[in-house]
């Protein structure tokens, strides 16, 4: 997969008013490398309709586009992968029935980034680093003790996320992490571009940092 800092998931929860590709587009002028179609109470026929949208969106701009839990879907616009909770259908299966696309998985544990990597994964999600109203049922913070632990262990990309803002960015950018995923702080704000630019000067500042440390 192309390499990638920073990375949003769609959240329509947090822009009341505003469409969600008017959003996503700003997200991509602003430098997100990776747009994730992330909708858990819409219909098949609603999501398919969004992923249409954003499968063209991010063609425009030569942006990987990814789609949360539907194999099926992100098949039909031809997506570039899939991201996969632990609850989901196995990575085994995924690869089966995706061949060589991007397969991520989200991971909130040492023992799951490592069976991740085992099995292929492309890249995984490590979170929620901090406490997040982004999603229901979410499990407790894993810290940027977890952080640590994969920048130290893991090979494959790996991209923090859950509860991540520009008030504490650095503390996760001090822990290892050189890929950011934010949802609320991106599509929540009203200079979403402007979010996503400071977010990359963070990242690059932090990328110089680790250059002087080695």
């Amino acid at each position: 997969m192309k390499e990638f800092r920073l990375y949003a998931i769609t959240g329509e929860q947090f822009h009341p008013g505003r469409e969600m590709l008017e959003v996503m587009e700003e997200a991509i002028k602003g430098g997100v490398d990776i747009i994730q179609l992330r909708d858990k109470d819409g219909s098949p026929e609603e999501i398919l309709k969004k992923a249409k949208a954003l499968r063209e969106l991010t063609r425009k701009y030569g942006v990987t586009f990814i789609v949360n839990d539907y194999i099926d879907i992100a098949l039909e616009v031809d997506a570039d992968g899939v991201h996969l909770g632990q609850d989901d259908v196995s990575l085994t299966e995924a690869r089966r029935r995706l061949g060589n696309k991007i397969i991520g998985i989200s991971t909130h544990a040492i023992e799951e980034a490592l069976l991740a990597e085992e099995q292929g994964a492309d890249y995984i999600g490590v979170g929620p680093v901090f406490p997040t109203k982004t999603k229901v049922d979410v499990v407790d913070p894993v810290t940027t003790a977890y952080v640590r632990q994969v920048a130290e262990r893991i090979r494959i990309p790996f991209v923090a996320i859950g509860g991540i803002k520009l008030s504490n960015v650095d503390e996760v950018l001090a822990a290892g992490a050189t890929r950011i995923c934010a949802v609320s702080e991106i599509v929540g704000n009203s200079d979403v571009a402007g979010t996503c630019q400071a977010f990359l000067r963070k990242l690059e500042g932090a990328g110089a940092s680790h250059a002087v440390d080695r």
